[in-house]
């Protein structure tokens, strides 16, 4: 029973959090403040009443439509509210207690509102990821990482796709990614060290690869459709963080099978 009211906490809690990035994700892109004014209706400018403010409930409660003006609430709010809930339910379970639960957790929410705005907008905003290179630095001793290791992480790791992007486009005469790409890769290297920024890098070009030819094959779109990499770094910062050395000696131990 104690054990279930923990759950329970950490994952209300998460959905709480969740609510706060729907905030960010809608406000950011258009610049506006995600402090004030308080969360209205994006039809009418209503604005929404604590209870109709709930997170998943008030969803369900309302039908998925404004109170005020009945018209529908995209479903992604509740999604993102659920995602972050299961985000930081699962990461209490894997971090327990430690001092790198918080940090960590921080670090999946920004790149859920980063990976939700590069979906949508193909942007990545800045509020999030500059600052939160210095975040990543100054949380380095929480998440067991050397100072070095993280302000060496997030040079290697901006500089090395900085350095894709401009031989690409100096080889194609085309913009492969924007430097949206480049600063978030930097930020990843502040959270995840050198080692994490590599693999999470090598992550993400094998899903952005796959994710590519998905849209070109089954979707029809052209070779110069624009993918959200912003998506499959973040992807791949998360599979790093969470399963990292159980993919790099699952790999080694494939490889040394062929002995």
């Amino acid at each position: 029973m104690e054990s279930f009211l923990f759950s329970l906490f950490f994952f209300l809690l998460g959905t709480a959090a969740g609510s706060f990035l729907n905030v960010c994700i809608c406000r950011l892109p258009k610049k506006e403040s995600i402090i004030s004014p308080r969360s209205h209706c994006l039809k009418c400018g209503k604005q929404i009443l604590i209870r109709d403010n709930i997170p998943i409930l008030s969803y369900i409660l309302l039908g998925g439509r404004c109170r005020n003006c009945k018209e529908k609430i995209s479903v992604l709010y509740p999604l993102i509210e659920f995602l972050t809930g299961l985000t930081f339910l699962y990461f209490f379970y894997l971090f327990k207690l430690g001092s790198d639960l918080l940090p960590n957790f921080i670090f999946a929410c920004s790149l859920i509102v980063i990976s939700a705005i590069d979906i949508k907008h193909r942007i990545i905003p800045n509020e999030i990821s500059i600052p939160f290179i210095f975040l990543g630095i100054l949380f380095s001793p929480f998440l067991h990482l050397r100072w070095s290791d993280s302000i060496l992480g997030a040079l290697i790791g901006g500089s090395l796709l900085y350095l894709i992007a401009a031989t690409y486009s100096f080889l194609t005469k085309k913009e492969g990614m924007g430097m949206g790409d480049v600063k978030l890769l930097t930020m990843i290297g502040a959270f995840l060290g050198i080692r994490g920024v590599l693999l999470a890098l090598i992550f993400a070009s094998f899903l952005g690869t796959a994710g590519g030819l998905f849209m070109i094959i089954w979707k029809g779109k052209g070779r110069e459709y624009p993918i959200p990499f912003g998506l499959f770094l973040s992807i791949g910062a998360i599979v790093t963080l969470l399963w990292g050395d159980e993919l790099i000696r699952a790999y080694i131990g494939f490889l040394m099978s062929f002995r």
